[in-house]
């Protein structure tokens, strides 16, 4: 298991998942070494909550950083479809999950 993935374990205590009590956890590292820590946040209208990776990509945005920035990514769960967009989108170098046991 990556590093980010087991950094992205202890972030994941601190999501919001009120609805399926499933937490995940998410880091990404920049090509510049920074760390960026994202949780998903659930709502009680489903579609409007937020998975880990994005809110991880989204924190490095509002940082500066953009496509091509972005080095490596773990997770505490296989991304979703959505996410893997993201993902390709933001030509993310390594992406690291922890797998189903």
């Amino acid at each position: 298991m990556s590093e980010l993935v087991e950094r992205a374990e202890a972030v994941a205590a601190r999501a919001y998942a009120p609805y399926s009590s499933y937490l995940v956890g998410a880091v990404v590292r920049t090509r510049d070494g920074r760390l960026f820590e994202g949780v998903n946040v659930e709502n009680a209208a489903y579609p409007l909550g937020v998975c880990a990776e994005k809110s991880a990509l989204v924190a490095a945005v509002a940082a500066g950083y953009r496509p091509g920035d972005i080095e490596a990514i773990g997770i505490t769960a296989s991304p979703c479809g959505g996410c893997r967009q993201w993902l390709h989108e933001f030509r993310v170098g390594e992406v690291s999950y922890r797998r189903a046991s």
